[in-house]
């Protein structure tokens, strides 16, 4: 099977009937193999619309909601001269896709959904690239050229940002070496001119700028050693010639010489399908991208190996879980037992689901098994101090790494843009996993006899209190962030985000007394405003565009740590108990909670985005 196919299949090629009027034409492999190494805005519009849905597609399996999903899909299209009308459901996505002439449609289906915002971050870099090889203008950052230079060196070992500051040090040194060099000759051409008739003009020689590229480029090294002496000297035929380094006569003004063989062109076997040198076998901006090049980017985005180990995500796992469990009010001993069964389960989670295990008996499993390894370490203190035997409750902060809060909140955010059968479907899969800990986690209490009744207070002052609370947050926004496969710089700015709205909701439930359901929406909203703060101060150049990250993989991450676990497992505990009184109670406490996260967040999304804002 040849790559076009493959990049076809990838996309998804299933296309409806057509009839005569619709001209609905399904998707021709031959068609893309066709077109396969033309620029994408000459080729046919199945060729566009397989990058589009494959697009669509990897963005979808990363977890983002469906209206960001559509907005991406329109974004690739938009530079291709393409129309998209598409329908995003949680595991599958049924596109239209027409560029005047001819119409396709195609349905792509995922096996299993999840979260990965370094790929949704990859993703928004990539319509930028595309854009503006296509020649639009650049959207995502203010310099066009910073999404260039990450999705032309996906393929390198190094990291971009690491690429990318070498290649400025080295531009830094020539150009350096360049003026001193070019000091060098205005100092030999000035001894050179003494004595020659006064208001003589000189002539200046410079490298013809050839094909778009930099001069640096364009004008090969040999060259300007060779052309270097005339360079800012007077054209005179009777001037005598400077000595090269090889002790022959440089050739005078104006008199032609042979090119030296580093100006002589590359053979044509060192080219690429546009004719580019191989050195230069990266995209260059508005030259245009093929079809094979735009796919072969996206098979990089698709598979690249996660950023950290189960090992390391086992660690970010206990952190996370050990801070949650602090925020709820637990002391050393709590976190302690979070700490280790967390860390056990989530390995045990990742090493599952790289066999491709299905996720909702992965889950039960991770979660009898953290819930298990905290109370067997709980027991094994106690039999040195016997206060830890008293510390029940610390078994519910070890299964909290598994509660969806991605597919809770982006299902919030779905109803909110009004599209309800994303946002139920979503809202579903999340309650779903949520029965599945809980009745794990009830499981387990029943086999052991356990009866958690809430964490002992601290007693701790108040700006203790607070600052341990920022601490806890930061910490435990940077494990869920690791979680979701966070580049480092992605985690630390969620981190941030979330110590100071946490620790905000926290203090306003303590100190003014006011409800949970309302502080909870008060930080998401506090949430969002700060995450569409940093990413306008990145788009105005205030702040590094290295930092600069879409908005939804700040501010999930942030408030994820809001998301009620602990009401959640009480309203299963009491309903396997028959206490169906107190189970609907911690039902609707939580479920207040919940709704609250992501309307905060669409109240932010609404006060400062237009396309929020209007019904358009």
């Amino acid at each position: 099977m040849d790559q076009a196919e493959q990049a076809g299949q990838a996309a998804g090629a299933a296309g409806r009937p057509s009839d005569r009027l619709d001209r609905n034409i399904p998707l021709n492999m031959r068609d893309i193999k066709r077109d396969y190494d033309k620029p994408l805005e000459e080729a046919c519009v199945a060729a566009k619309a397989s990058v589009i849905m494959r697009v669509g597609m990897l963005d979808l399996g990363s977890g983002t909601g469906s209206f960001r999903v559509r907005e991406m899909m329109h974004r690739i299209a938009y530079p291709l001269g393409v129309h998209v009308r598409a329908e995003v459901n949680l595991t599958d996505i049924e596109a239209t896709c027409t560029d005047g002439s001819e119409r396709v449609t195609e349905v792509v289906d995922l096996p299993t959904t999840g979260v990965n915002t370094e790929r949704i971050w990859l993703l928004e870099h990539f319509a930028d690239w595309l854009a503006v090889n296509c020649g639009q203008g650049s959207t995502y950052h203010r310099a066009a050229n910073i999404s260039q230079e990450l999705v032309d060196h996906l393929d390198e070992v190094k990291s971009h940002w690491a690429v990318r500051h070498a290649q400025e040090a080295e531009a830094a040194r020539a150009a350096q070496a360049a003026q001193k060099a070019q000091a060098k000759r205005a100092a030999k051409a000035k001894r050179a001119q003494e004595g020659v008739q006064k208001g003589v003009d000189g002539l200046t020689l410079v490298p013809e700028q050839s094909a778009g590229l930099p001069l640096s480029e364009a004008a090969p090294e040999g060259l300007e050693k060779d052309s270097g002496a005339a360079v800012g000297q007077p054209g005179l035929s009777g001037q005598p010639a400077q000595p090269t380094q090889s002790g022959q006569p440089a050739p005078q003004t104006g008199q032609l010489t042979q090119s030296s063989p580093a100006s002589q062109p590359e053979p044509s076997s060192k080219r690429d399908s546009r004719g580019l040198p191989a050195a230069l076998r990266h995209s260059q901006p508005g030259g245009g991208v093929t079809v094979r090049q735009a796919h072969e980017r996206l098979n990089i985005i698709e598979h690249r190996k996660p950023l950290y180990s189960p090992l390391v995500s086992g660690f970010a796992s206990a952190v996370a879980c050990a801070s949650f469990v602090f925020l709820l009010g637990g002391g050393p001993y709590d976190m302690a037992g979070a700490f280790v069964g967390a860390g056990i389960g989530q390995w045990v989670r990742r090493v599952l689901a790289g066999r491709k295990i299905n996720q909702f008996f992965v889950t039960g499993v991770a979660v009898i098994i953290a819930a298990l390894a905290c109370i067997g370490t709980l027991r094994f203190v106690g039999l040195f101090d016997p206060v830890a035997l008293r510390h029940d409750t610390a078994y519910i902060g070890a299964i909290l790494f598994v509660i969806p809060g991605f597919p809770l909140v982006t299902g919030g955010l779905d109803i909110a843009k009004m599209d309800f059968p994303s946002g139920v479907q979503r809202l579903t899969y999340a309650m779903s996993i949520i029965l599945v800990a809980t009745f794990g986690g009830w499981v387990v209490a029943r086999l052991v006899q356990l009866s958690p009744q809430g964490f002992e207070a601290l007693n701790l002052s108040l700006w203790a209190t607070g600052g341990l609370r920022a601490l806890a947050a930061f910490c435990g926004v940077w494990g869920f962030s690791v979680l979701f496969n966070s580049p480092q710089r992605m985690a630390l700015v969620a981190a941030v985000i979330g110590a100071i709205t946490d620790t905000l909701r926290l203090e306003m439930q303590d100190l003014a007394g006011m409800p949970p359901e309302m502080a909870a929406f008060l930080g998401a909203f506090l949430a969002g405003l700060l995450a569409t703060a940093w990413r306008s101060s990145v788009r105005h150049g205030w702040l590094p565009p290295d930092v600069g990250f879409p908005r939804i993989c700040l501010t999930v991450p942030s408030i994820v740590i809001m998301v009620p676990g602990l009401y959640m497992y009480r309203a299963m505990f009491y309903l396997g108990q028959f206490n169906t009184l107190s189970a609907l109670d911690w039902a609707f406490r939580a479920f207040m909670v919940i709704i609250c996260l992501p309307i905060g967040l669409a109240t932010a999304r609404v006060i400062t985005d237009r396309s929020w804002r209007y019904d358009i």
